[in-house]
């Protein structure tokens, strides 16, 4: 695919590094970015090799979130379109926008966000759909929005309840107030708080590898389990994991597993797309 103005992709053995390369910007989302996001995840997710992603920005913040001043340039008609035609296509933009977080969130691999310095508004949003965030020391997290006078719409009001819980999210959506990577620990949004970047990188490519080395159809599974049951009954939830089971349990990682089990050894998993060098 063409290369990314605003992505790169940097493969290590079974994992990936979605690299957020605007550093000049502090990786403000322009266009590129919500143009792009989607095609990203569609690589990583297309290639059999890589069983678990990281996503990372260069230079020194994560994302500041939206480029204001950019998008306004860009969209300008489209945001201050009048009638109901105009307001329709702005909709249709909010959408758009929507997909590449939705992709994150969608993935069949699971994502690890790294966090250093700013992490603000859509920033948060992208955050917020992947499976694990950890932060370094200087982290700031804000959902800026209310303060730029826009209702969130990228994700953040809805999974960030179902992550920090009802009363967090709140406080931040309506307040626009920055919490540090502490405060974030402290309220369950990240579950690990790092000193600084190098150990970050190194503690999110650990737990991106333990991820890889565990079959990835059963990883496929987790996820696909985890995600519907976001608004729905345990009883709803323990029958769907029924189902997956009873469609998927027998695999061939699952005989090897067993196979391991009764000869007293470790089982190697995802023999066809292993990558150990």
């Amino acid at each position: 695919m063409n290369p990314s103005p605003f992505f790169t992709i940097e493969r290590r053995k079974n994992v990936a590094i979605l690299w957020l390369n605007r550093p000049e910007k502090r990786n403000a989302m322009n266009w590129p970015f919500w143009r792009d996001l989607p095609d990203m995840v569609a690589e990583i997710d297309a290639d059999p090799k890589i069983h678990a992603f990281v996503i990372a920005g260069k230079g020194k913040s994560f994302s500041t979130g939206l480029d204001l001043e950019e998008f306004f340039q860009d969209f300008k008609p489209v945001v201050q379109g009048e009638l109901a035609d105009g307001r329709e296509k702005l909709y249709q933009l909010i959408l758009t926008m929507q997909k590449g977080i939705n992709a994150v969130y969608n993935s069949k691999k699971p994502s690890i966000a790294l966090v250093q310095k700013h992490c603000i508004g859509g920033g948060l949003d992208l955050v917020s759909a992947c499976d694990i965030r950890y932060a370094s020391d200087d982290a700031v997290f804000s959902l800026r929005e209310s303060k730029v006078a826009i209702v969130a719409d990228m994700g953040s009001l809805q999974r960030l309840p179902h992550l920090i819980g009802n009363a967090h999210t709140r406080e931040l959506a309506l307040t626009g107030k920055d919490v540090t990577a502490n405060e974030a620990f402290q309220m369950g949004l990240v579950t690990k708080v790092t000193k600084d970047f190098d150990s970050l990188l190194a503690e999110g490519l650990k737990t991106a590898n333990e991820i890889a080395e565990n079959p990835t159809i059963v990883i496929r599974g987790v996820k696909q389990v985890l995600n519907h049951g976001v608004g729905k009954t345990i009883e709803e939830g323990l029958d769907y994991v029924a189902v997956w089971n009873a469609s998927m349990l027998d695999s061939k990682d699952f005989r090897s597993a067993i196979g391991g089990f009764m000869e007293r050894k470790r089982p190697v998993f995802n023999p066809e797309t292993r990558v150990d060098d």
